[in-house]
Protein backbone atom coordinates (compact mmCIF):
# COMPACT_ATOMS: atom_id res chain seq x y z
CA UNK A 1 0.00 0.00 0.00
CA UNK A 2 0.90 3.64 -0.40
CA UNK A 3 0.72 5.00 3.15
CA UNK A 4 0.27 8.63 4.10
CA UNK A 5 -0.99 11.17 6.60
CA UNK A 6 -3.31 14.14 6.56
CA UNK A 7 -0.78 16.99 6.67
CA UNK A 8 -1.25 20.69 7.39
CA UNK A 9 -0.25 23.02 4.55
CA UNK A 10 -0.33 26.33 6.43
CA UNK A 11 3.46 26.46 6.32
CA UNK A 12 3.51 25.91 2.57
CA UNK A 13 3.46 22.89 0.29
CA UNK A 14 7.23 22.22 0.41
CA UNK A 15 7.12 21.99 4.22
CA UNK A 16 4.11 19.65 4.08
CA UNK A 17 5.91 17.33 1.66
CA UNK A 18 9.09 17.39 3.73
CA UNK A 19 7.12 16.54 6.86
CA UNK A 20 5.30 13.64 5.20
CA UNK A 21 8.58 12.28 3.88
CA UNK A 22 10.29 12.62 7.27
CA UNK A 23 7.78 10.37 9.04
CA UNK A 24 7.83 7.69 6.35
CA UNK A 25 4.89 8.59 4.10
CA UNK A 26 4.60 7.69 0.44
CA UNK A 27 1.23 9.49 0.06
CA UNK A 28 -0.36 12.64 1.48
CA UNK A 29 -3.76 14.18 2.23
CA UNK A 30 -4.47 17.91 2.57
CA UNK A 31 -7.21 20.50 2.79
CA UNK A 32 -7.13 22.92 -0.13
CA UNK A 33 -9.10 25.58 1.79
CA UNK A 34 -10.52 26.27 5.25
CA UNK A 35 -12.29 23.02 6.22
CA UNK A 36 -14.90 24.88 8.27
CA UNK A 37 -15.95 27.53 5.77
CA UNK A 38 -18.00 27.77 2.57
CA UNK A 39 -15.60 30.44 1.33
CA UNK A 40 -12.92 29.50 -1.17
CA UNK A 41 -10.00 31.42 -2.61
CA UNK A 42 -9.09 31.48 -6.30
CA UNK A 43 -6.90 28.52 -7.20
CA UNK A 44 -3.22 29.44 -7.35
CA UNK A 45 -2.43 27.45 -10.48
CA UNK A 46 1.38 27.96 -10.44
CA UNK A 47 1.48 26.91 -6.77
CA UNK A 48 -0.55 23.76 -7.49
CA UNK A 49 1.69 22.88 -10.42
CA UNK A 50 4.78 23.40 -8.27
CA UNK A 51 3.20 21.21 -5.57
CA UNK A 52 2.76 18.43 -8.12
CA UNK A 53 6.39 18.71 -9.27
CA UNK A 54 7.67 18.68 -5.68
CA UNK A 55 5.63 15.57 -4.85
CA UNK A 56 7.00 13.78 -7.90
CA UNK A 57 10.53 14.64 -6.85
CA UNK A 58 9.88 13.41 -3.29
CA UNK A 59 8.08 10.23 -4.40
CA UNK A 60 4.89 11.26 -2.58
CA UNK A 61 2.02 9.91 -4.63
CA UNK A 62 -0.93 9.81 -4.67
CA UNK A 63 -2.22 13.01 -3.10
CA UNK A 64 -5.73 13.39 -1.68
CA UNK A 65 -7.72 16.58 -1.09
CA UNK A 66 -10.21 16.21 1.77
CA UNK A 67 -13.19 18.48 1.19
CA UNK A 68 -14.48 20.84 3.93
CA UNK A 69 -16.56 19.31 6.70
CA UNK A 70 -19.54 21.56 5.93
CA UNK A 71 -20.57 19.71 2.78
CA UNK A 72 -24.14 18.41 2.97
CA UNK A 73 -25.55 17.34 -0.37
CA UNK A 74 -28.76 16.03 1.25
CA UNK A 75 -29.75 19.21 3.06
CA UNK A 76 -33.28 20.53 2.71
CA UNK A 77 -31.77 24.02 2.45
CA UNK A 78 -30.92 24.80 -1.20
CA UNK A 79 -28.27 27.33 -0.12
CA UNK A 80 -26.40 24.60 1.74
CA UNK A 81 -26.70 22.19 -1.20
CA UNK A 82 -25.45 24.82 -3.68
CA UNK A 83 -22.66 25.89 -1.32
CA UNK A 84 -21.65 22.24 -0.95
CA UNK A 85 -21.56 21.83 -4.71
CA UNK A 86 -19.30 24.89 -5.06
CA UNK A 87 -16.88 23.38 -2.53
CA UNK A 88 -16.80 20.11 -4.44
CA UNK A 89 -16.26 21.85 -7.75
CA UNK A 90 -13.47 23.99 -6.27
CA UNK A 91 -11.57 20.98 -4.91
CA UNK A 92 -12.02 18.97 -8.10
CA UNK A 93 -10.61 21.89 -10.09
CA UNK A 94 -7.71 22.30 -7.65
CA UNK A 95 -6.98 18.58 -7.95
CA UNK A 96 -6.83 18.83 -11.73
CA UNK A 97 -4.31 21.70 -11.58
CA UNK A 98 -2.22 19.92 -8.95
CA UNK A 99 -2.06 16.44 -10.44
CA UNK A 100 -4.05 15.17 -7.45
CA UNK A 101 -5.72 11.80 -7.88
CA UNK A 102 -8.48 11.87 -5.26
CA UNK A 103 -10.95 14.35 -3.81
CA UNK A 104 -12.41 12.71 -0.71
CA UNK A 105 -15.75 13.90 0.63
CA UNK A 106 -18.39 13.20 3.22
CA UNK A 107 -21.96 13.38 1.95
CA UNK A 108 -23.73 15.00 4.87
CA UNK A 109 -26.94 14.22 6.71
CA UNK A 110 -30.49 13.56 5.57
CA UNK A 111 -31.73 15.42 8.63
CA UNK A 112 -35.52 15.14 8.77
CA UNK A 113 -35.85 14.41 5.05
CA UNK A 114 -37.14 11.14 3.79
CA UNK A 115 -34.00 9.08 3.19
CA UNK A 116 -34.94 8.14 -0.36
CA UNK A 117 -35.64 11.77 -1.22
CA UNK A 118 -32.29 12.71 0.30
CA UNK A 119 -30.54 9.92 -1.59
CA UNK A 120 -31.88 11.26 -4.87
CA UNK A 121 -30.72 14.79 -3.96
CA UNK A 122 -27.20 13.54 -3.20
CA UNK A 123 -27.07 11.68 -6.51
CA UNK A 124 -28.21 14.79 -8.37
CA UNK A 125 -25.47 16.96 -6.84
CA UNK A 126 -22.76 14.34 -7.23
CA UNK A 127 -23.73 14.13 -10.88
CA UNK A 128 -23.38 17.91 -11.22
CA UNK A 129 -19.95 17.82 -9.53
CA UNK A 130 -18.76 15.05 -11.84
CA UNK A 131 -20.04 16.72 -15.00
CA UNK A 132 -16.78 18.58 -15.66
CA UNK A 133 -14.30 16.44 -13.74
CA UNK A 134 -10.94 16.28 -15.49
CA UNK A 135 -9.15 13.08 -16.49
CA UNK A 136 -7.03 11.58 -13.73
CA UNK A 137 -9.17 12.94 -10.88
CA UNK A 138 -11.60 10.77 -8.87
CA UNK A 139 -14.31 12.01 -6.54
CA UNK A 140 -14.21 9.59 -3.60
CA UNK A 141 -17.13 9.16 -1.17
CA UNK A 142 -16.18 8.38 2.42
CA UNK A 143 -18.28 6.12 4.65
CA UNK A 144 -19.76 7.73 7.75
CA UNK A 145 -19.94 6.44 11.32
CA UNK A 146 -23.70 6.07 10.84
CA UNK A 147 -24.81 8.49 13.54
CA UNK A 148 -28.33 9.87 13.30
CA UNK A 149 -29.28 10.56 9.71
CA UNK A 150 -25.75 10.60 8.24
CA UNK A 151 -25.53 9.36 4.67
CA UNK A 152 -23.19 6.58 3.58
CA UNK A 153 -22.94 4.63 6.83
CA UNK A 154 -23.31 1.20 5.25
CA UNK A 155 -21.57 -0.65 2.45
CA UNK A 156 -24.99 -1.25 0.92
CA UNK A 157 -25.77 2.47 0.68
CA UNK A 158 -22.32 3.30 -0.68
CA UNK A 159 -22.86 0.66 -3.34
CA UNK A 160 -26.21 2.20 -4.21
CA UNK A 161 -24.55 5.55 -4.90
CA UNK A 162 -21.92 3.94 -7.11
CA UNK A 163 -24.52 1.99 -9.07
CA UNK A 164 -26.99 4.87 -9.35
CA UNK A 165 -24.40 7.23 -10.84
CA UNK A 166 -22.29 4.66 -12.70
CA UNK A 167 -19.56 7.24 -13.31
CA UNK A 168 -16.03 5.94 -13.95
CA UNK A 169 -14.48 8.71 -11.81
CA UNK A 170 -16.61 8.06 -8.73
CA UNK A 171 -14.93 5.98 -6.03
CA UNK A 172 -15.16 5.03 -2.38
CA UNK A 173 -12.93 5.61 0.66
CA UNK A 174 -13.42 3.25 3.59
CA UNK A 175 -12.53 4.72 6.97
CA UNK A 176 -11.80 1.95 9.47
CA UNK A 177 -12.87 3.95 12.54
CA UNK A 178 -16.16 4.85 10.87
CA UNK A 179 -16.74 1.26 9.74
CA UNK A 180 -16.22 0.00 13.30
CA UNK A 181 -18.54 2.68 14.68
CA UNK A 182 -21.17 1.66 12.12
CA UNK A 183 -21.05 -1.94 13.35
CA UNK A 184 -18.51 -3.71 11.12
CA UNK A 185 -16.34 -5.88 13.40
CA UNK A 186 -12.97 -5.52 11.70
CA UNK A 187 -10.66 -6.46 14.58
CA UNK A 188 -9.87 -10.01 13.42
CA UNK A 189 -9.08 -12.04 10.30
CA UNK A 190 -12.64 -13.35 10.08
CA UNK A 191 -14.20 -9.93 10.63
CA UNK A 192 -12.01 -8.26 8.01
CA UNK A 193 -12.69 -11.06 5.55
CA UNK A 194 -16.45 -10.59 5.99
CA UNK A 195 -16.11 -6.82 5.61
CA UNK A 196 -13.98 -6.92 2.47
CA UNK A 197 -16.07 -9.67 0.91
CA UNK A 198 -19.19 -7.58 1.52
CA UNK A 199 -17.45 -4.53 0.05
CA UNK A 200 -16.53 -6.52 -3.04
CA UNK A 201 -20.09 -7.78 -3.43
CA UNK A 202 -21.92 -4.50 -2.72
CA UNK A 203 -19.48 -1.93 -4.14
CA UNK A 204 -16.73 -3.66 -6.11
CA UNK A 205 -13.10 -3.49 -5.00
CA UNK A 206 -12.17 -1.61 -8.17
CA UNK A 207 -14.32 1.27 -6.87
CA UNK A 208 -12.59 1.34 -3.49
CA UNK A 209 -9.76 3.71 -4.29
CA UNK A 210 -8.43 4.35 -0.79
CA UNK A 211 -8.77 3.79 2.93
CA UNK A 212 -8.54 5.98 5.97
CA UNK A 213 -6.65 3.88 8.52
CA UNK A 214 -7.72 5.03 11.97
CA UNK A 215 -8.11 3.06 15.18
CA UNK A 216 -10.87 4.06 17.59
CA UNK A 217 -11.78 3.90 21.26
CA UNK A 218 -15.56 3.71 20.79
CA UNK A 219 -17.51 0.48 21.21
CA UNK A 220 -18.57 -1.53 18.18
CA UNK A 221 -21.65 0.06 16.61
CA UNK A 222 -21.46 3.19 18.79
CA UNK A 223 -22.01 5.48 15.75
CA UNK A 224 -19.44 7.97 17.05
CA UNK A 225 -16.47 9.31 15.10
CA UNK A 226 -13.44 9.10 17.43
CA UNK A 227 -10.03 8.40 15.87
CA UNK A 228 -7.18 6.86 17.87
CA UNK A 229 -3.63 5.60 17.40
CA UNK A 230 -3.03 2.54 15.24
CA UNK A 231 -3.11 -0.69 17.27
CA UNK A 232 -4.05 1.08 20.50
CA UNK A 233 -7.83 1.00 20.14
CA UNK A 234 -10.68 -1.42 19.56
CA UNK A 235 -9.60 -2.42 16.05
CA UNK A 236 -6.10 -3.20 17.27
CA UNK A 237 -3.06 -4.55 15.50
CA UNK A 238 -4.93 -7.69 14.43
CA UNK A 239 -7.50 -5.70 12.47
CA UNK A 240 -4.94 -3.66 10.55
CA UNK A 241 -2.73 -6.72 10.01
CA UNK A 242 -5.73 -8.52 8.50
CA UNK A 243 -6.47 -5.61 6.15
CA UNK A 244 -2.85 -5.42 5.02
CA UNK A 245 -2.79 -9.18 4.44
CA UNK A 246 -5.53 -9.02 1.80
CA UNK A 247 -3.54 -9.18 -1.47
CA UNK A 248 -6.25 -7.39 -3.47
CA UNK A 249 -5.82 -4.29 -1.27
CA UNK A 250 -2.05 -3.95 -1.65
CA UNK A 251 -2.28 -1.50 -4.56
CA UNK A 252 -4.66 0.80 -2.64
CA UNK A 253 -3.79 3.95 -0.70
CA UNK A 254 -4.13 4.26 3.09
CA UNK A 255 -4.24 7.71 4.70
CA UNK A 256 -3.94 8.01 8.48
CA UNK A 257 -5.95 10.66 10.32
CA UNK A 258 -4.73 9.77 13.79
CA UNK A 259 -4.38 12.42 16.53
CA UNK A 260 -1.18 13.94 17.83
CA UNK A 261 1.97 15.63 16.61
CA UNK A 262 5.21 14.47 14.98
CA UNK A 263 6.11 11.74 17.49
CA UNK A 264 2.66 10.17 17.24
CA UNK A 265 2.53 10.60 13.45
CA UNK A 266 5.84 8.80 13.05
CA UNK A 267 4.76 5.99 15.40
CA UNK A 268 1.45 5.46 13.61
CA UNK A 269 2.96 5.43 10.12
CA UNK A 270 5.77 3.11 11.18
CA UNK A 271 3.30 0.74 12.86
CA UNK A 272 1.44 0.32 9.57
CA UNK A 273 4.69 -0.09 7.61
CA UNK A 274 5.97 -2.71 10.05
CA UNK A 275 2.70 -4.64 9.85
CA UNK A 276 2.85 -4.49 6.07
CA UNK A 277 6.42 -5.80 6.01
CA UNK A 278 5.44 -8.65 8.33
CA UNK A 279 2.46 -9.81 6.28
CA UNK A 280 4.38 -9.46 3.01
CA UNK A 281 7.22 -11.59 4.36
CA UNK A 282 4.88 -14.25 5.78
Amino acid sequence: MRVGLHVRVGGGYPAAIAYAKSVGCSAIQIFSSNPRSYRTNPIDVPAMEAFAAARREAGIDPCVIHTPYLINLASEDPKIRHGSLRLLEHDLAAAAHGGIAYVNTHLGSYGKRDREEGFIAICRYLEKALADVKPGVHLVIENSAGAGSLAGGTLEELGRFVKALDHPQLGICLDTAHAWAAGYQINSDDGVDRFIDQAEDLIGLDRIKMFHFNDTEVELGANRDRHWHIGEGKIGLEGFRALLARPELREKTAILETPGEEEEDRRNVQTILELERAVTAA
